[in-house]
């Protein structure tokens, strides 16, 4: 895990020999090293060395912008621009979160975008592109505060700034640009509308203020535990028409990630979210470390995949099971469209699932399955393509090698039990 520039050392070039050229020519090879990570894909066990060259870069411009900011503002830097490098130390630290589901990481994001808000970075901009540069900084800033259950005052406060700076900037804005910008104000709208019944109910997370302490939770016996199994990867899929989401996080997906990680605790709870900052850039208290209890067991790592094609997913699949540790679990969260096939409900589904599956030829080109004999399956995709678009429960078979815990949210759920007779 990569430090924050609070917790880097003071060394390198911010410190002698410094001048103006050497930061612009450092924001330059910054920008570079981000959009090599923003391309990275967001699974893997192995942390790309990318992550630590951009870490590295930022922080340096951080510290550059602290102990020079004088000399840099006469040398033409703006404050969007200050804005935008501690935006992106934020979405650096997201980006972490998205692969490791460490909260810390989260909560660090949540303090600088908080501090740009707090500080206006974006506010009355000179840039041609600061509109949309504030835009894109609101929404990510958003889904962050989501994540953390900041419904209270931080999401509210962001809907509306979104809705406002929209409404403000229309003219500045190509029609397509601008139509995009608005279908994103109404997922927000319908987003919150959906989520607002669970506002004011038990959190889906772990919480200390409703559940009993770790060390009173049950657990297998020592005398029943085989491989010692923990829960230590997930893949959360949704696949509807029209379903409620924000960016490409699903409302059931959203509900998913909560359920799968801990409550935090500590100060970063007690003070939500958020402790203030000083124009140096510091913050008390450091978050990384009073913000989970200890003795808490670390989250599963999640991999969150919106309207996936079946060979993604599969792919994604096959890689993460390969990377699966030796005692892990892998939880597969399927929500989308189910088609019923010829069988329906009937207490044959497994076995027509297992013979289907034990029939089938490679060499074959024609389809294996038929109208008149269908399978029950989820659509991934449209239903032009017959078969390609599907996920038949014979897709599963080959993963169940390693330990799989399957929750299929559609009508189809129930051909989907036949899997588990491969065990």
């Amino acid at each position: 895990m990569a430090a924050s520039p609070q917790q880097q050392g003071q060394g390198g070039p911010g410190s002698g020999g410094w001048t103006p050229e050497q930061f612009w020519s450092l924001l330059d090879k910054a920008d570079r090293r981000f959009a090599r990570v923003r391309d990275l894909p967001s699974f893997g066990r192995q942390e790309p060395d990318e992550f630590a060259k951009a870490f590295r870069a930022y922080t340096q411009l951080w510290r550059m912008q602290q102990e020079h900011r004088h000399r840099l503002l006469d040398a033409g830097l703006r404050r969007w621009q200050v804005g935008e490098i501690a935006a992106r130390i934020a979405h650096l630290y997201y980006a972490q979160y998205q692969r490791t589901a460490d909260t810390a990481l989260l909560s660090e994001a949540f303090v600088f975008y908080h501090a740009v808000l707090d500080r206006a970075y974006f506010q009355d901009a000179d840039h041609h592109l600061a509109p949309a540069k504030h835009l894109r900084f609101l929404a990510r800033f958003l889904l962050v505060a989501l994540l953390l259950g900041r419904r209270s005052h931080t999401v509210p406060r962001l809907a509306s700034d979104i809705r406002t700076l929209l409404d403000d900037s229309k003219k500045s804005f190509q029609d397509a640009e601008y139509k995009e910008w608005k279908h994103v104000v109404q997922e927000i709208a319908r987003f919150l509308r959906a989520d607002s019944p669970f506002m004011n109910m038990r959190p889906l997370r772990y919480s200390y203020a409703f559940d009993p302490p770790p060390d009173t939770l049950r657990t297998v016996p020592t005398t029943v535990k085989k491989r010692g199994l923990v829960l230590s990867d997930t893949i959360l899929c949704s696949y509807y028409p029209n379903e409620v989401k924000f960016t490409d996080l699903s409302i059931d997906v959203f509900r998913m990630v909560q359920c799968l990680e801990w409550e935090p605790c500590g100060s970063f709870a007690l003070n939500d979210g958020y402790s203030a900052h000083d124009e140096s850039g510091q913050n008390q208290p450091n978050l990384l470390k009073d913000l989970r209890d200890a003795a808490l067991p670390p989250n599963p790592l999640k991999t969150i995949l919106y309207r996936p094609s079946v060979t993604h997913f599969l792919t994604v699949l096959s890689t993460k099971c390969e990377e699966l540790p030796s005692n892990g679990i892998m939880l597969i969260y399927l929500s989308a469209t189910g088609e019923m096939g010829t069988s329906g409900f009937c207490p044959d589904t497994g076995e027509n699932v297992l013979s289907n599956f034990n029939k089938f030829d490679i060499s074959s080109l024609s389809h294996t399955s038929s109208k008149e004999n269908k399978e029950p399956c989820l659509w991934l995709g449209c239903r032009e393509t017959e078969g390609s678009n599907c996920i038949y429960p014979g897709d599963l078979i080959p993963f169940t090698r390693r330990p799989l815990f399957l929750v299929i949210d559609s009508s189809t759920s129930y051909a989907f039990k036949a899997v588990y007779s491969w065990y």
